[in-house]
């Protein structure tokens, strides 16, 4: 914006604005509301902007306002008719017009949309990135069954990122391999609902449910013994299915599962097949085991 011939009060505004708005969206996204102390609908909307630029703060998001009144200079700039007016800028470009979102759910879908094409890092971002090695570090642990070592980690992870689903969804698996699956429950059960449909959260709440419908055997020498007896005897495979997994043994756990699923893949309403989903889901969808067990799913169904 050109300040020559502008009066000391207008120079002043656009000084304001490239401080407050255009040199923020260098690295963020701004929220620029266009308001006026008069405007009704301007106030309505004020507490919906001001509750999701503070959800969406750690995306690089933040809210910056012009009263049209005291900036006409900017508003004219920006060729405001009418409002509330609401733009979405990055790098002091208007990317998106917000003025049609009135409602918090409208906002955070309009958001989601435009995060996605943007190279913008935010906090949660930047953090993640700086605890990337240690989130790896629990997972290993993890895998290789040393429980309370991962939830001594994971536990440091998320006083440190509170909210970052692949902490939070690590330390819930871990409670669960603990046997505290109420808390693991309790854990995911604070995140915001936007954050629980994440892949590692999904992944914490697939572990909860085999945990509750898996309970740990004793002996699973009987179960066994039916088995062999009977290899149609779905009820005690199915059984012994969750035994094995219950104890850690997902070799065995799949094996059986998919045995079910050979013999009679519509048994108690596909209860083998989902029951294997979702054994595969807590374990990764990346992981090669995982990718070799869909193989021979996919074997058994398709051919």
């Amino acid at each position: 914006m050109a300040t020559l011939g502008m009066s000391a009060a207008d120079r002043e505004a656009i000084e304001a604005f490239k401080r407050d708005v255009v040199e923020p969206s260098m690295t963020s996204l701004v929220i620029l509301d266009f308001w006026a102390e008069w405007c009704g609908p301007c106030k309505a909307l004020a507490p919906v902007l001001e509750k999701v630029a503070a959800d969406y703060a750690d995306k690089g998001v933040v809210l910056a306002k012009v009263n049209v009144d005291e900036q006409k200079m900017i508003a004219a700039q920006f060729r405001v008719q009418s409002i509330p007016t609401v733009y979405a800028l990055f790098q002091g470009q208007l990317v998106a017009d917000l003025t049609q979102a009135r409602s918090e759910s409208q906002l955070k879908q309009m958001l989601d949309q435009i995060l996605r094409q943007l190279p913008i890092q935010g906090a949660a971002d930047k953090m993640h990135e700086d605890i990337a090695p240690l989130i790896a570090m629990g997972e290993e642990v993890l895998e290789a069954g040393d429980v309370e070592r991962a939830l001594s980690i994971f536990g440091q992870l998320v006083e440190m990122a509170p909210e970052d689903a692949d902490v939070v969804g690590g330390l819930a698996r871990a409670m669960v391999k603990a046997g505290r699956v109420d808390e693991a429950e309790a854990l995911l059960s604070q995140l915001p609902p936007e954050k629980a449909k994440e892949t590692p959260v999904a992944r914490a709440q697939a572990a909860i449910a085999l945990a509750r419908e898996a309970a740990p055997v004793d002996d699973l020498g009987p179960l066994r013994a039916k088995v062999a007896a009977n290899a149609d005897d779905h009820e005690a495979r199915f059984e012994l299915a969750g035994g094995l997994m219950a104890a850690g043994d997902r070799d065995g756990a799949a094996d059986n599962l998919l045995e079910i699923i050979a013999r009679d893949r519509e048994w108690n309403d596909g209860a083998a097949r989902q029951r294997l989903l979702k054994l595969l889901e807590v374990v990764g969808l990346e992981d090669p085991w995982v990718r070799e067990q869909r193989r021979r799913l996919s074997a058994l169904l398709f051919t």
